[in-house]
C-alpha cells in the first residue's frame, strides 16, 4: 500500500478537509490573497513557501526573458506583477480575464504578437466553474491568438506548477509518496499521474458526471 507523505492542493473548485468542502473559489487569486483566505478558514501554518500559482511562475519567465507583457489577466491578479516593466509590451500574458476578452483588447494584443512578440497562457483550460455553472476558459482565446498570428504559447499551466511543487515537496517526499487533489480530471489528476503523483479527483469546482471515468482504477471522490 502507497504510504502518501505530501499533498499538493488545487486551491480553485477542491479545498476539502476529510472530504468536507471548506472553501469554494471561482476566481483565481494572486498568492497573499489565498494565503488570507486560508488562514480565514484555520490554515494558520500556511504561508508563502506553500503556495505556488501561475503568476507567480509567469513573473519569474518574463523576468529571466526580459519580456514587458502586456497583460490579459484579472485585477485579482494584479498584485503578482506590480513590479514588472509592462511598457511597450513585447510579450502577451493571458489567464482568466473574461473583461479583457473582447475584440479591441485581443486585437492590441494580436498586434504585440505579430510584432514579434511572446505569447504566455498562465493556462489554457477549456472551462472553470462559477456557482452556476461552467463558464467558457481562457483556453479558447489562447488558440485564437496562436491561431491568427502564427504562434505557439508558452503554457505555464498545471504540470510547471506540480513539477515546482514535486521539488518543494520533494526535499523530503518523492512524487510516488505525494497525492494532488483537484477538480479538473485533465490538468490536476493527469498532470499529477504523468510526474508519478496519486491523483484525486473531487466532485467539486468544475468536475461534471463521468470524469471519473477517465482515471481508470485512480482515485476520486
Amino acid at each position: 500500500m502507497r504510504v502518501i507523505r505530501g499533498v499538493l492542493i488545487d486551491l480553485s473548485g477542491s479545498r476539502v478537509d476529510n472530504g468536507r468542502v471548506l472553501l469554494y473559489m471561482c476566481r483565481m487569486l494572486h498568492a497573499t490573497a489565498q494565503i488570507s483566505q486560508l488562514h480565514r478558514i484555520g490554515l494558520v501554518d500556511i504561508n508563502a513557501q506553500h503556495v505556488v500559482t501561475s503568476g507567480g511562475i509567469a513573473r519569474s519567465l518574463l523576468q529571466e526573458r526580459n519580456l514587458r507583457p502586456l497583460l490579459l489577466i484579472d485585477p485579482s491578479l494584479q498584485e503578482e506583477f506590480d513590479e514588472v516593466d509592462c511598457t511597450d509590451p513585447n510579450a502577451v500574458v493571458i489567464g482568466l480575464a473574461p473583461e479583457h476578452f473582447h475584440y479591441n483588447k485581443l486585437n492590441e494584443a494580436f498586434r504585440v504578437l505579430l510584432a514579434g512578440g511572446s505569447l504566455i497562457a498562465l493556462h489554457e483550460a477549456r472551462y472553470f466553474a462559477v456557482r452556476d455553472g461552467l463558464n467558457l476558459g481562457p483556453g479558447a482565446f489562447v488558440k485564437a491568438l496562436e491561431f491568427s498570428a502564427g504562434v505557439q504559447a508558452t503554457i505555464i499551466g498545471y504540470l510547471p506548477r506540480l513539477r515546482f511543487g514535486c521539488n518543494w515537496v520533494g526535499r523530503n517526499v518523492t512524487p510516488e509518496e505525494a497525492v494532488m487533489i483537484g477538480d479538473d480530471v485533465s490538468q490536476d489528476v493527469h498532470g499529477a499521474m504523468a510526474l508519478g503523483m496519486h491523483g484525486v479527483l473531487v466532485q467539486t469546482g468544475k468536475y461534471r458526471k463521468g470524469d471519473e471515468d477517465q482515471i481508470g482504477a485512480y482515485s476520486w471522490w
